[in-house]
Order: C-alpha cells, then sequence, then structure tokens
C-alpha cells in the first residue's frame, strides 16, 4: 500500500476526528476507496475504536431511486437509530461515474433529500470528517493522469495544517468582526449580505480533508444582488453550468442556468430554506491550484469564493440569532482571479484573489 494512503488515515484519525478507544465508528465509502478504508481500520485498531463500513455504490442509488415513487421516500429509521449510535463519521468520496444518477428525476432527488435531513442533522452533531480517496474516474474527470491526481489529492492533504490555520485566522478574524459584506465579481456578480452577529469559523482540517477556507453564515433575509456561479458543479449526476441567483429580502426570486437548469431548480425547490444562503466561504488554499470539478477541493482555491443555498452552519450562529433551515446545503463558486473584490464594512479584503494581509 503507498505510504501515502497510510499517512492520510493518520491524519484522519488523530488530527481531523481525534478518535478515541470505544469510539463507535461509522465509514462511509464507495468500493473503489477500499485501500484508505483499510488504512483506516489499522489506524481504529491501534486506537481500540470500534468501526463499521456502509460501502456505497451509485449504480444502486440509481436503480432505486429510479424504481421509488416520490410519496414513498421516509426517512430510513434504521440509519437515523445508527447514527444516534456514532461517535464519528467518516464520509469518502472517490469512485466511478460521476454522472451514474443522472437519469434520475429531479422531484426524486427533492424527495430524497428531505428524507435524509434527520439524518444528516444528527451526523452534523458528531465528530466528523469528508475526504477525498484519488481513483482513475476522478482524475479523468479532473483531466489529469492518475498519478498527477494522485500527487494533486496529497500535496493538498498533506501539509502544515498550523500554518495554514493561522493564515486563514486573518480572513475569520475579519468576519468574526464585520457586519456588511459585498462580493462583486465583474458585470455578473454583486451580491451584498449582513454578516452581523454571526461567527466566522476556520477549515483547518476538523471537518474537511483538504480544509482551508474561512467561513460565515448570512443573515437570512439580508441578501440582495445577483451572483453568476461560473465554475460548474455536478449535482444530483448532473453538471450545472453558469448558474445565476437573483436575491431579493433574502430569498431566490430569480434563477437561470446554461446547462441542467432543471437540476438547479429541483436544488432551490428542495424546502423553504433551499432559496435562502445558508454559508459564505472564502477559499484560501493556496496548493489547491486547479479545478477539478471536485467541490471539496475547488471550494477551496484560494482565488474563489463560494456561496451555498440551503442550510446554515450550527456553529456560526450564535443561539438567538435566525438560522436558515433545509435538508440541503449545496455549494456554488464564484472565480475571483480577475476584476473582482471582496469588501467587509466598506474595506476591500482581497482583490483578484489577493488578500490584504498576503505579500
Amino acid at each position: 500500500m503507498d505510504d501515502r494512503v497510510r499517512r492520510h488515515a493518520e491524519i484522519l484519525v488523530e488530527d481531523c476526528t481525534d478518535v478515541q478507544r470505544g469510539d463507535m465508528v461509522l465509514i462511509r465509502a464507495p468500493k473503489e476507496a477500499e485501500d484508505l478504508v483499510v488504512a483506516l481500520y489499522e489506524q481504529l485498531g491501534e486506537v481500540g475504536a470500534r468501526p463499521t463500513t456502509k460501502w456505497g455504490s451509485a449504480r444502486a442509488a440509481r436503480a432505486y431511486n429510479r424504481a421509488m415513487d416520490v410519496g414513498d421516500y421516509e426517512t430510513k429509521a434504521h440509519d437515523l437509530a445508527a447514527m444516534e449510535e456514532t461517535d464519528v463519521v467518516f464520509l469518502i468520496g472517490g469512485g466511478g461515474n460521476a454522472f451514474e444518477t443522472s437519469d434520475v428525476p429531479p422531484e426524486k432527488g427533492q424527495a430524497a433529500s428531505r428524507s435524509h435531513g434527520p439524518i444528516l442533522e444528527e451526523r452534523l452533531r458528531k465528530r466528523w470528517v469528508i475526504t477525498q480517496h484519488p481513483t482513475p474516474a476522478d482524475a479523468q474527470q479532473a483531466e489529469m493522469s492518475t498519478a498527477a491526481y494522485e500527487d494533486f489529492v496529497y500535496d493538498a492533504v498533506d501539509k502544515d495544517w498550523d500554518a495554514q490555520r493561522e493564515f486563514q485566522a486573518q480572513m475569520v478574524e475579519i468576519l468574526d468582526e464585520g457586519e456588511d459584506v459585498r462580493v462583486v465579481s465583474g458585470d455578473t456578480t454583486d451580491i451584498t449580505m449582513s454578516i452581523a452577529g454571526m461567527e466566522g469559523a476556520n477549515d483547518w482540517g476538523d471537518k474537511n480533508m483538504p480544509a482551508g477556507e474561512a467561513f460565515t453564515c448570512p443573515v437570512p433575509d439580508s441578501v440582495e444582488g445577483e451572483v453568476l456561479f461560473d465554475k460548474p458543479l455536478i449535482r444530483q449526476g448532473k453538471e450545472i453550468t453558469d448558474a445565476w441567483l437573483e436575491f431579493e429580502g433574502g430569498e431566490v426570486v430569480d434563477f437561470s442556468a446554461a446547462q441542467n437548469e432543471a437540476a438547479l431548480e429541483s436544488i432551490l425547490h428542495t424546502d423553504e430554506g433551499s432559496r435562502r444562503l445558508g454559508e459564505l466561504g472564502i477559499g484560501m488554499n493556496r496548493a489547491i491550484d486547479r479545478f477539478t470539478y471536485n467541490m471539496l477541493f475547488d471550494e477551496k482555491m484560494g482565488d474563489t469564493v463560494h456561496l451555498a443555498v440551503g442550510g446554515a452552519i450550527e456553529e456560526c450562529v450564535p443561539e438567538g440569532q435566525p438560522f436558515n433551515e433545509s435538508a440541503t446545503h449545496v455549494d456554488m463558486i464564484v472565480d475571483m482571479s480577475e476584476d473582482s473584490y471582496i469588501e467587509v464594512d466598506g474595506e476591500i479584503v482581497q482583490r483578484d484573489g489577493t488578500f490584504r494581509f498576503e505579500e
């Protein structure tokens, strides 16, 4: 086994989740990520934790959802019960056809998201981390050789996270103290929001690996303006390009997409909260320097901003502040490398991808 896989597992167990003796651990992974699962079991065995693995299959998910009636989706009580008894969750990406579920009707995707909502809420109360195991299929999607993609993934994962945390803390402090944010990119994005009373958060590896962003939550009814997400995203097996949203009073009042607009509409119609923003994220991981069609990496790029429609992030919303609830949370990316700036309380904190505290 590649030593980098074992190092990846070590980072996940020791640094990201601090697994302890006796912890009940759930691993969700595709079969293509078996090497990382094996390496995790080695680490978990040394700690004395108690792992269970739930293997995922996009083909099986496609078959199930195509066969289901929309009205038959309900929360899987046994999955919810298992999550309630779990202490730590590892969610591993890496697999085959990214478009396997592209012919599942959008309304079924909405119903599946709603039924999974209680399980998601329970999982967010645990120690958890999302990560990626590099596979040839992922490399192909990123338009890279398998070897180059492996280097890309492990370079983004195995780095000095203490230094990264200190770098990001500078932006977190700005968000913590800020009240009003404006994001402008060219003549296609000009959006404002209040973050007054919200807290900034530092993604340094305790939830995502690779990590690398500063983020917070907008006040739900404060968002105004329009935004063009000029980086594509893959959702429900469909590639959505040039998604455009217009906000008034915090809610999406108009939208479009150059490709797969119906998939975007499906996201926005998941529930009432899915038409509002749940996150403002600012990418800060300079080791991630190219777009790969993988949101776990792409949203961390240092020249990007991402906004998520759907559920807010609990750690950013203090008690008494308005919390946007939704069964979905979908990140979408704006390229901020040219003709762009982020403004907080009237002061520009990033221009054309460079932060004011950067050399």
